[in-house]
């Protein structure tokens, strides 16, 4: 274990957050407000509730996993695909630190970033709507487990990208629209049941119900199946960035 080698990764990410404040913290938390502004607003009006709960509040969980996840993937990808660019990443793979290292460095600083964020966004939203967190520890470790387990995603991302196009061709093309026909603004028993189906097939349907159970108590899916589903694609993106470490696909020459 390099301890040294972790914490300079570790705190050089988290100064790159400092030095773009705007894109990092201030842009997201305005464009989560904004969808509280139209969606709350427009929508809310005309529906009241949902499982028992106001549509305002239902759009918590909903909106700060939409973030949760772009953020995740968008920060760990770049961070690592950054110095392929550079062509400093040759300096990482020589120096005397693991594989497991340099990913724990960089997906904890993402992981960091994304946390941080879904705090700030978690008490603007206290501005527009009431609400309550029934099950608070599981929300903090849904928090934490969704940022670690994308922001792992996004560094996969990262390490497979050989273009600045690349990179952004998954979270634009696949997260975003999962995420929004995964239940973020809406419940799936409010689709007709051949859609309903084919929305079990979304896993970030999953990810949005364990979320949500943990501040109303309700879910389109089990919890103990949301919580399944997330701890498997953790493991399978640690296994696909083992291999590519392993076998040095896109790092080296």
């Amino acid at each position: 274990m390099n301890p040294h080698a972790i914490r300079a990764i570790y705190v050089f990410e988290m100064a790159r957050m400092r030095r773009t404040l705007l894109q990092s913290v201030i842009s997201p938390v305005l464009s989560t407000s904004l969808y509280f502004v139209v969606f709350g607003s427009a929508i809310g009006s005309r529906m009241a509730e949902v499982d028992g709960v106001s549509y305002g509040a239902f759009l918590v969980p909903g909106l700060l996993m939409l973030s949760l996840l772009t953020q995740s993937v968008s920060n760990a990808s770049f961070a690592i695909y950054f110095p392929k660019f550079t062509g400093t990443i040759f300096e990482h793979l020589s120096a005397p630190v693991s594989a497991l290292e340099l990913t724990g460095s960089y997906v904890a600083a993402a992981a960091t970033k994304s946390i941080i964020l879904g705090l700030i966004i978690l008490a603007t939203a206290r501005l527009f709507v009431p609400f309550g967190i029934a099950h608070p520890v599981w929300m903090v470790a849904f928090l934490v487990l969704t940022s670690v387990t994308f922001s792992l995603f996004g560094f996969l991302i990262g390490i497979w990208a050989d273009n600045f196009e690349k990179l952004q061709l998954i979270p634009l093309l696949i997260i975003t629209p999962l995420t929004f026909l995964g239940g973020s603004f809406y419940s799936i028993d409010m689709l007709p049941p051949f859609w309903r189906t084919v929305s079990l097939f979304n896993p970030v349907l999953y990810l949005v119900s364990g979320f949500r159970w943990s501040f109303f108590g309700t879910a389109d899916v089990g919890v103990e199946i949301s919580l399944a589903m997330t701890l498997a694609f953790l493991a399978l993106c640690a296994a696909i960035v083992t291999w590519m470490f392993r076998t040095g696909y896109r790092l080296k020459p």
